[in-house]
């Protein structure tokens, strides 16, 4: 077989690469297809549209007689060729001379040719195409994207005609069809979603069950109903008078549209635990602020808790005392609010202050003394993690309402906690938890303390619990719904639902559901007691703010039919604005399959390109039980082979977890044995045209007695 150097095994724009990923990361950037569900470590689409493209493209020296025949690149070239020759005969006479005195100096090296500066110039536009593919802006820019494609298309037809006698050229070189992609550990799936966008048949494949219904959402639905327009009644009254549906916004219509149905049957369902605030006289006389609220009931963005334990102290034994990190509530230059416990009657309450605390430091710090304890705030006895821990498996840990957070004129109002709001709280009672065993706290594989999360439903406050739970119950109304519209709407009524391939009315209302149920990830995100509340932004912060669940002291707990911050309205928007950026400009299909990397062959004869686990930085399957547990109550019917399972499958998952393993040593085996196995399948089983890409990125050192600095993950890897 011929083949030649591609692109990537040359040259490639790195500057233009690295500054385009980083921006793709700032927050501000609009709708991302990471806004359809979380994962950790997902690959910037920046590199993976530059990888694939250069992984694909010829590098010019491999067709340069061509570009030699034409004479106005040949003029070209003969002038840039006469520059730099001159600038080599100084540097080689520079050098000759130096070695003549004795002196050591670089030599010039090789002397240029009218092929190398022929191939420099055809290299510097590709790499103009891919410094403009590579832009943010240009992610659904339909002009750049062709450029980009039409570039693939001419290596590859070169390549079929260099192969034409190949024995296998009628599979391999079909110059009328490109080859189709592979990732074999697709994760968050920027890699097929990018070939797609390219213009290949993506393939992604993964062992974790949220992974592929990522990569479902991503690839494999948006071409299925792209261009088609949407089925509810509100937006078909418009259709002959209104906008053409392009790409999938007939389905992104579809999912706000049932979105809001079901905020307004959970709101009939659990309102009563999500009511509006009224602000009385009373608490103006505390509070002057609050004079222009007087007589008005404010929507409360969230309710502001500090967990609790029995106070250490025997005088205050009865006291659960609060776990309070900071009693700061907004650090906003000039908008500073914070909490004051007032200590009375044999015990104490909150009461929110606006303006800066007289004990700065006290406000700031809560009742945390440092990494490994807290003091009570009735006797300022100090008390370690061990008690607190061994308090809460006891199951004498609570929660105590230190302030409310509302929407206001102009910004944020800040109320203090009344015994009404946390007998509201209180009155929440869930039909319905998730049981499934948790690891309690964690980071990396360290095995962290339990503080009584024994189970992933331990990890929701008993209202978060009904209102995930509401939310994943009329999925299916949603979805039953969706049906009887798009039957009415005149799609097909074939009985064939998504996960058997099918594009009509079934598989149409399966689509709707799935996203519907990636928005409820959402939520469970920022709607667990493991969330926290930013002073700084004055704002909820996720769960998962990192690759673990580390534990929270004091943590938000938001109101998910409000309209403003962490809601329902706003996950569903999330949801539909990223599957508009995703479904946009995909020219072809795309599959995403459960499959072990190790023992899959669906990468035979396919482009590869894959970002793998990094030995031990992550541990993907323990992670995604958190949200799992939640899909399978959501889709389990509609994709029965993904949620066969009570729990993400762990076993062969290609990660060096010591825990799982029994030691570090058979974690290590373990790992290097998966993975040999499984990139010796990609290498014998890949495309023979293309070389494999394999992404690694992974910043952090480790001291090393020998040489100062080493890194397990990467030498492992």
């Amino acid at each position: 077989m011929k083949t030649h150097k591609k692109l990537i095994e040359v040259a490639l724009p790195l500057d233009a690469i690295n500054t385009a990923a980083a921006a793709e990361k700032q927050p501000g950037i609009g709708a991302h297809p990471r806004g359809l569900h979380l994962w950790w470590a997902r690959r910037p689409l920046a590199a993976a549209r530059a990888v694939i493209f250069s992984q694909m493209v010829d590098d010019p020296l491999a067709y340069v007689d061509v570009l030699l025949g034409d004479a106005k690149k040949r003029r070209k070239a003969e002038a840039l060729l006469k520059a730099r020759r001159k600038v080599w005969e100084e540097a080689r006479a520079v050098a000759q001379k130096a070695k003549l005195a004795g002196i050591e100096t670089p030599a010039p090296g090789p002397e240029p040719t009218l092929e190398g500066m022929t191939a420099e110039i055809e290299r510097e536009r590709l790499f103009e195409i891919i410094r403009k593919l590579v832009l943010w802006e240009n992610t659904t820019n339909e002009s750049v994207l062709q450029e980009a494609r039409e570039e693939i298309w001419q290596s590859w037809r070169r390549t079929c005609a260099e192969n034409a006698d190949h024995p296998r050229a009628k599979e391999l070189f079909d110059r009328h069809k490109l080859p189709a992609f592979h990732d074999p550990f697709a994760g968050g799936g920027a890699l097929p979603l990018e070939a797609q966008r390219l213009g290949l048949e993506a393939y992604a494949s993964d062992l974790n069950p949220v992974a592929v219904l990522i990569n479902k959402a991503m690839i494999e639905i948006p071409p299925k109903f792209a261009g088609k327009p949407p089925v509810n009644p509100q937006s078909r009254k418009k259709l002959d008078h209104s906008r053409t549906w392009c790409g999938v916004q007939g389905l992104a219509d579809d999912v706000r549209y049932y979105g809001q149905w079901m905020r307004d049957e959970a709101k009939k369902r659990m309102g009563h635990l999500y009511r509006k605030i009224p602000v009385t006289t009373d608490m103006e006389k505390e509070r002057p602020d609050l004079r222009p609220y007087v007589g008005k009931e404010l929507t409360v963005i969230a309710w502001l808790w500090a967990r609790t334990v029995k106070s250490p102290n025997p005088a205050f034994r009865n006291i659960d005392v609060p776990l309070a990190s900071t009693f700061m509530l907004s650090t906003k230059q000039g908008k500073e609010v914070y909490v004051e416990p007032v200590i009375g009657d044999g015990g104490y309450r909150f009461t929110v202050k606006v303006g800066k605390p007289k004990d700065a430091q006290g406000a700031k710090s809560g009742t945390k003394l440092s990494q490994g304890s807290f003091r009570c705030l009735m006797s300022d006895h100090p008390f370690r993690y061990e008690y607190i821990d061994d308090e809460a498996n006891a199951g004498r840990m609570g929660a105590r309402l230190m302030a409310v957070v509302a929407e206001g004129n102009r910004g944020r109002v800040y109320l203090s906690p009344t015994d009404e709001m946390e007998r509201a709280a209180a009155s929440a009672k869930p039909t319905w938890k998730p049981d499934l065993a948790s690891r309690g706290t964690w980071a990396s594989n360290a095995q962290g303390r339990t503080y009584g999360f024994r189970t992933f439903g331990d990890y929701f406050t008993p209202r978060q619990l009904v209102a995930l739970t509401t939310f994943s119950d009329l999925v299916q109304e949603a979805r039953d719904r969706v049906l009887r519209d798009a039957l009415t709407a005149g799609l097909s009524d074939d009985g064939k639902p998504l996960n058997e391939g099918g594009a009509a009315a079934m598989a149409y209302s399966d689509a709707v559901g799935t996203y519907l149920a990636l928005a409820i990830d959402r939520l469970v995100d920022y709607n667990s007691s493991l969330a926290t509340w930013k002073p700084s932004g004055a704002q909820v912060m996720q769960t998962f703010k990192r690759q673990a669940l580390p534990m929270t002291w004091d943590f938000p707990e938001s109101n998910v039919l409000g309209e403003s911050a962490i809601c329902w309205h706003n996950a569903v928007k999330y949801s539909a604005d990223s599957l508009e950026v995703t479904g946009s400009h995909t020219t072809a299909a795309g599959v995403a399959i459960l499959a072990d990397a190790a023992s899959q062959s669906i990468s035979q004869d396919r482009v590869v390109a894959t970002d793998p686990p990094y030995y031990d930085n992550i541990g993907y399957a323990d992670l995604s039980d958190f949200f799992y547990v939640w899909l399978r109550r959501s889709l389990r019917t509609v994709f029965p082979e993904l949620f066969a399972t009570l729990a993400v499958p762990k076993a062969a998952e290609l990660v060096a977890t010591p825990y799982r393993h029994g030691s570090k040593e058979k974690a290590e085996h373990f790992f290097l044995d998966g993975m040999t196995h499984a990139m010796n399948r990609l290498a014998s089983h890949s495309h023979p045209a293309f070389p494999v890409t394999i992404y690694y990125a992974f910043k952090q050192a480790e001291n090393d007695a020998t040489d100062g600095t080493t890194n397990t993950s990467r030498s492992t890897t």
